[in-house]
């Protein structure tokens, strides 16, 4: 199954505002601290740019995605530039559709259970609950209990503090975005050891509420 593939990775990293000059460092220093999915949202400038960049320079050993993907338009042309994953904030099948189309990993946001459901139906291989932390992990738990079938990502206000909860609730893996990454910082030596340094906290709390495993990739 496709969705095994950001399951494995466990966190994706969703990059804001990030620039041709800076993508390929911030993805290194990510890497350096096991998190090896990133999601480059649509509405950053030259955005079908990086995730080409990212997609020629790293290949495999990064799982390059685009996230903010209103329409299947946009899809096509993230999936034309490289990405493996398209990330939704809605449920619309056109979407969906496209991105499966071309065999790409399609995730749908949604937060009700009747918007989950329906973007499964469609064809979402996981759904991003957005936004999570604004309705904590209860209500994440209550939801994941009646459609175990369903993968499910929290995405919205994850951090440190709440990602092995939400992974205890049954969460696939989180999206995590300017808590991890915060590209309105200025990139130095000290930023990147900092952002290892945040990647590898990450990935330990999802190893440790995953019962201690080990995540793919990681000794």
């Amino acid at each position: 199954m496709q969705v095994e593939e950001i399951k494995q990775r466990a966190v994706v990293a969703v990059i804001r505002g990030t620039t041709l000059d800076t993508i390929i460092p911030i993805a290194e220093a990510l890497k350096a601290g096991g998190v090896t999915a990133l999601e480059i949202t649509m509405e950053t400038p030259k955005a079908l740019d990086i995730i080409e960049k990212l997609s020629d320079e790293l290949g495999p050993e990064i799982l390059v995605g685009a996230g903010t993907v209103l329409d299947p338009e946009t899809a096509r042309a993230a999936i034309l530039s490289g990405a493996r994953f398209v990330f939704s904030p809605t449920v619309r099948k056109e979407t969906i559709e496209m991105t499966k189309r071309y065999g790409i990993i399609s995730v749908a946001g949604a937060l009700t259970p009747t918007e989950i459901l329906t973007a499964y139906e469609f064809g979402a291989d996981l759904i991003k609950v957005f936004p999570a932390a604004a309705m904590g992990a209860e209500y994440f738990k209550s939801i994941s209990g009646p459609l175990p079938q369903i993968p499910l990502m929290p995405t919205g206000g994850i951090d440190i503090n709440n990602t092995g909860t939400f992974i205890k609730a049954g969460a696939a893996a989180v999206g995590v975005g300017s808590t991890l990454v915060n590209t309105k910082e200025k990139l130095s030596e000290g930023y990147l050891l900092q952002l290892t340094d945040k990647a590898e906290r990450f990935i330990k709390e999802v190893e440790q509420a995953r019962d201690g495993k080990t995540l793919a990739g990681r000794l």
